[in-house]
């Protein structure tokens, strides 16, 4: 057992774990980009202010947050989610609307391990700021469902609501009270303690004990404004146009309280019944004001890194990438030569690699077959006489003395037949 391990809840991603999961951004990242949004890095840790807008009642701020003094008195949160930092950073920058942007990085809840669930865990995001308007709702909807397209994924599902106007609320959350009020004994302990909070967060528990009144109780939809009712059904008429299947959930409320009008999450297999969704988000028309903005509407989504890889897993589906280098220098003479040709070959764009500490012809060899590259270069002291270098296309077997003027050509065209 070594003296130090990973913190409980955390862990190290190695290659090609790591190289996967890069792999995953940068699909993300292209599909965004291509939509019109731009990267924002916001910091990892904020304000503690900044987090508990995202509302007393939710487990993120009253169980989860690791927050902590600064040497220099200040109180500040590891973020435990990107989109308050994000709306933080366009408070303070006042950027010109509609904002579009995505981000990706680590988040932070102090929360029980379980599969696809860690203590520090890697999201993408996308966020909208500066319009109301349902059309934005559709697109980015559809940008999160194309994503897990482009992923080869098949079997994740959409699942929607509209929370409805603020000013519905209230209407809303007193008939939960009545609702849940007069069932406080069948209700978990828990939920008995959320149902003082905030209402609406007992429809998120997952208790057993609870399911059954959580069924029975009252919908939203019953409670929405017209406008509200309105830019719900025009949402569901651009996802159906642009062919994303969808399923409206009444019950469905995401699990932090800035959200307002259309929610949606999106859900996966291989993680388990209760534990599925793969990623999720809505509107928050009211989350700028909070952070000291003027009124600004906006919409967004967070993607979880690791549940969507289980979710691939599940399906079989954007597997581990294989080795990342074209070509293997094999040098049997004394190492110097492979480190001049590696620079060449990388020089001209060409992944290479080599062994090191004098190993023998059959050890790289060796080496080279298991580094996933298309070809190797021998150089032994016959080819040091002659100024060339072997090139063995590794899949065929075959190979050939090339000189050192031509070996980048000679292999170039070799990797891109492969």
């Amino acid at each position: 057992m070594p003296a130090f391990q990973a913190p409980k809840g955390t862990r190290d991603l190695l290659p090609p774990t790591s190289t996967r999961a890069r792999e995953l951004v940068a699909v993300f990242a292209g599909l965004a980009e291509q939509a019109g949004f731009g990267q924002v890095v916001p910091p990892m840790f904020e304000d503690l202010g900044v987090f508990l807008r995202l509302g007393e009642a939710t487990d993120v701020v009253t169980k989860e947050m690791y927050d902590f003094e600064t040497k220099g008195g200040d109180r500040v949160a590891l973020r435990p989610e990107l989109t308050a930092s994000i709306v933080r950073g366009f408070v303070e920058h006042r950027p010109t609307t509609p904002w579009k942007v995505w981000a990706t990085g680590s988040c932070f809840r102090y929360e029980r391990a379980q599969k696809g669930r860690y203590r520090q865990f890697d999201q993408v995001d996308v966020e909208v700021l500066g319009t109301a308007d349902p059309e934005v709702d559709i697109e980015v909807i559809a940008l999160g469902w194309r994503f897990y397209g482009a992923l080869g994924l098949r079997q994740v599902s959409l699942e929607l609501n509209t929370l409805g106007d603020p000013g519905d609320r209230p209407r809303y959350l007193d008939a939960l009270r009545a609702h849940f009020g007069a069932h406080l004994d069948a209700l978990s302990e828990q939920s008995r303690i959320t149902l003082e909070k905030n209402p609406l967060r007992v429809l998120d528990s997952k208790r057993p004990e609870d399911a059954e009144l959580v069924a029975a109780a009252p919908a939203i939809a019953d409670f929405v404004s017209d406008d509200a009712r309105s830019a719900f059904a025009r949402v569901q008429a651009g996802l159906d146009a642009l062919g994303v299947p969808f399923t409206v959930a009444p019950r469905l409320v995401r699990g932090l309280d800035y959200y307002t009008r259309t929610t949606f999450e999106f859900r996966g297999v291989g993680l388990g019944a209760s534990q599925d969704a793969v990623g999720g988000g809505g509107r928050y028309d009211g989350l700028t004001e909070d952070l000291g903005g003027p009124p600004t509407p906006g919409i967004g989504f967070a993607l979880g890194v690791d549940r969507t890889l289980l979710a691939c897993d599940a399906e079989g589906v954007f597997g581990a990438p294989t080795g990342g280098v074209a070509a293997f220098v094999v040098d049997v003479v004394d190492g110097s030569h492979a480190t001049v040709l590696c620079d060449q070959l990388r020089r001209a764009g060409i992944g290479a690699d080599r062994a090191y500490d004098g190993r023998s012809m059959k050890a790289q060899m060796k080496k080279a077959d298991g580094s996933g590259a298309a070809v190797a270069l021998i150089v032994g002291d016959q080819e040091v006489g002659d100024g060339t270098v072997v090139v063995k296309d590794l899949r065929t077997g075959e190979q050939e003395a090339v000189t050192r003027d031509d070996v980048v050509a000679h292999v170039r065209k070799l990797v891109s037949e492969s």
